[in-house]
């Protein structure tokens, strides 16, 4: 009897440690490493690690320039195995430094976004997945014109004459992703020589440059209790003011303000991580970000459009009208003098 007992316990015991093993198989680790703007609902993040078997390990690394030079600098030992919020300005970079698995023909980009169209419309090469979109554009406060009876500027050139002298902040492009991506926009409607000339007027028209988005939006634009009633931000930021307004707005208080070398169409993608593991719920979870539930919530949590074209716009989008154009350099000659142009910037505009 004394050895059956023992049997019994080891048997048992050999169940038990059998059980926990499926159980540590089933809950493999996928690493998604992201910009620090990613947010999805976590009802929808656990739903995806109950039905994918996985547990979800969110790295976020900062805006999207930095997350991308922490996948270069790690990519003989990579910390992701799917990343998400490489743009239209870095995948050349990324492509460049072979972060991205572009093997798998399932996972080509390029595929035609909704919205406006330009004769240089960028889409995403092979390798990135495109999950959503948004503009860069400026935005103004409609109290402030409307009290000093001012009309609204309707070109770059027209923010250069003393009657718009210190009204606007921008984002310096060294620091900040729309500040880089007005930068590019201004840059590919006029051409580097007349982009930089235009540059140095602003300066001398009282130009006012902020480290982030942040900072110039909630700090410097007079909608907030700063004194540049015109701000670099986007064209879904109106609606968030409504979204979020503690008081029901039927209109926001601000505006977006779409000018010729001015707008900035931003493309983001999900890939896969180059030797990175778990390929098979990487492929899954860029399956998810593409799903309707995500492409439907994304619009409201990061205030960009969904890249699907078929899914319904959330009701406070209405708010965010789309520009019908847009510009910037070609995706090769941003990899190839993106960064000397902002070093020109700098020197240009703070030096």
């Amino acid at each position: 009897m004394k050895y059956s007992i023992q049997s019994l316990m080891v048997a048992a015991t050999l169940g038990l440690l059998l059980a926990l093993g499926c159980s540590a198989a089933h809950s493999a680790e996928l690493r998604v490493l992201t910009h620090a703007s990613f947010v999805l609902p976590k009802p929808l993040l656990a739903q995806f690690e109950k039905d994918a078997g996985v547990k979800l390990r969110i790295t976020k690394a900062g805006d999207a320039g930095e997350m991308l030079n922490k996948l270069i600098l790690t990519r003989a030992n990579p910390i992701a195995d799917v990343v998400f919020g490489i743009d239209n300005v870095l995948v050349g970079k990324a492509l460049a430094a072979q972060v991205l698995d572009t093997n798998d023909t399932s996972l080509a980009g390029g595929a035609p976004l909704p919205g406006a169209t330009a004769p240089n419309s960028v889409n995403l090469p092979a390798g990135l997945v495109p999950v959503d979109y948004g503009y860069v554009t400026l935005n103004y406060d409609k109290a402030w014109f409307a009290k000093k009876r001012l009309a609204l500027p309707q070109s770059l050139e027209d923010l250069a004459q003393p009657a718009y002298a210190k009204l606007l902040v921008v984002q310096n492009p060294a620091t900040s992703s729309p500040g880089n991506a007005f930068l590019l926009a201004s840059i590919g409607a006029m051409g580097e020589a007349k982009a930089f000339d235009w540059w140095a007027r602003m300066r001398a028209n009282g130009l006012k440059v902020s480290k982030g988005w942040t900072e110039a939006y909630y700090t410097e634009f007079s909608h907030n209790g700063g004194a540049y009633p015109l701000v670099l931000s986007y064209a879904s930021s109106p609606a968030a003011e409504v979204f979020f307004s503690k008081t029901k707005l039927t209109e926001p208080p601000t505006g977006s303000l779409a000018l010729p070398g001015a707008v900035f169409r931003q493309v983001e993608g999900v890939g896969l991580v180059r030797g990175g593991k778990e390929r098979a719920a990487a492929v899954r979870f860029i399956g998810f970000l593409r799903s309707a539930a995500v492409q439907q919530a994304l619009q409201t949590e990061m205030w960009m459009f969904p890249a699907d074209a078929t899914v319904t716009r959330v009701d406070a989008l209405r708010h965010a009208v789309e520009p019908t154009f847009h510009h910037s350099p070609g995706p090769q000659a941003i990899t190839e003098h993106g960064r000397d142009w902002v070093t020109r910037w700098t020197q240009v505009v703070l030096k």
